[in-house]
């Protein structure tokens, strides 16, 4: 069935998330298998989830950038179905590369929603894709993951865009000192310091980050912000990134700080970490320290991003040049070819709980 761009079908595959009240704990627990998360913090989260019907919004969001896409490939001429796999809930991505070989799909492209580099933004997407072949058998499709994209002149457009549009959600007599901050997920530090090939020296994701942060600023006209880390999971002896969201506008306040504009730099759609720990949490905390609060848009559904992927694919069909506008090295095509090495973003061996 190959094409003769080399590639007959694009699999966009993503974290996935629960579409009813009964998914939300068997969802949780397939995320957080082996990594020794208490039931106590699943109870939290699952009421956090309960917040708004037991339904993430994730796969909507994905759904629709699937349709985004395909009305891009129709507008660029570009003949391939697009299929729809998850890491953790249905349509589970092994199901999905099942669905494929049956349809006689023999080599595709896999579009990650993770921008960035590091094991969970990165590598594990590649352990995803190979366990997925490996339950398939024989006669599974060749699957190349596209790279990592945290610095496509378009996404970073988007966000540009995103953050003008919620300035002016400010009252305007708040505007002019409002401070800019942008937001990711955190890691473990130690995941981080991990994150990029050995050789590389490490912490490639908090970089990205960063650098994300700083075309983003630029490209909206803002000289000053900050940078911090939202959606904390793990046991408090462990060190993550920080600070976190909440504790940095506390900061801010004591600075006389009356206004921020929160732009989720690190995050493709508004997904539950983003309707929960911003709109929801940092909102209220904004509110309780007398904050003018507005949160930019993610990029997900601006037709900018369908686009950015065409521009990703195009890269392999037709040898098209990388646009890339950041300072921080971008890996991930292939795990031990060209993008990536031996050893890459390895995440580090988790204590035994006792």
């Amino acid at each position: 069935m190959t094409t003769s761009t080399g590639f007959d079908a694009l699999l966009l595959l993503s974290f996935g998330g629960p579409e009813e009240p009964a998914h939300v704990r068997p969802f949780l627990e397939n995320v957080t298998r082996g990594r020794g998360v208490p039931p106590e913090r699943l109870d939290a989260v699952v009421e956090h989830y309960m917040h708004f019907g037991g339904v993430s919004p994730i796969n909507a969001l994905n759904r629709n950038i699937i349709a985004a896409i395909e009305t891009e490939f129709d507008s660029a001429g570009i003949d391939l179905p697009v299929y729809f796999g998850n890491r953790n809930w249905h349509p589970m991505v092994e199901d999905t590369v099942a669905a494929m070989q049956s349809d006689g799909v023999e080599r595709a492209l896999v579009f990650p929603t993770s921008a960035w580099g590091g094991y969970s933004g990165c590598r594990q997407y590649h352990e995803d894709i190979a366990r997925a072949r490996e339950s398939v058998g024989a006669g599974a499709p060749d699957l190349t993951k596209i790279r990592q994209y945290y610095d496509h002149p378009l996404m970073v457009s988007a966000f540009a865009d995103a953050i003008t549009s919620a300035l002016g959600q400010l009252p305007p007599d708040r505007r002019s000192g409002a401070r800019l901050v942008f937001t990711a997920h955190s890691i473990p530090s130690a995941a981080d310091a991990n994150a990029g090939p050995p050789t590389d020296g490490g912490h490639l994701y908090s970089r990205q980050v960063e650098d994300a942060s700083r075309l983003a600023a630029a490209a909206a006209g803002i000289d000053e912000y900050d940078v911090v880390w939202q959606s904390r999971s793990g046991p408090p002896q462990v060190p993550w990134l920080e600070p976190d969201i909440c504790d940095h506008l506390e900061v801010l306040a004591a600075k006389g700080v009356d206004a921020v504009v929160v732009c989720p730099i690190g995050f493709v759609s508004d997904h539950l970490e983003v309707v929960w720990d911003l709109d929801t949490e940092a909102e209220e905390k904004a509110e309780e320290l007398s904050i003018s609060f507005a949160r930019a848009s993610t990029p997900g559904a601006d037709v900018r991003f369908a686009k950015m992927v065409v521009e990703l694919v195009r890269e392999h069909i037709a040898g098209v040049s990388a646009r890339r506008i950041g300072a921080v090295r971008s890996y991930g095509e292939t795990l031990n070819g060209q993008r990536c090495a031996l050893g890459c973003c390895e995440t580090p061996a988790r204590p035994v709980r006792s």
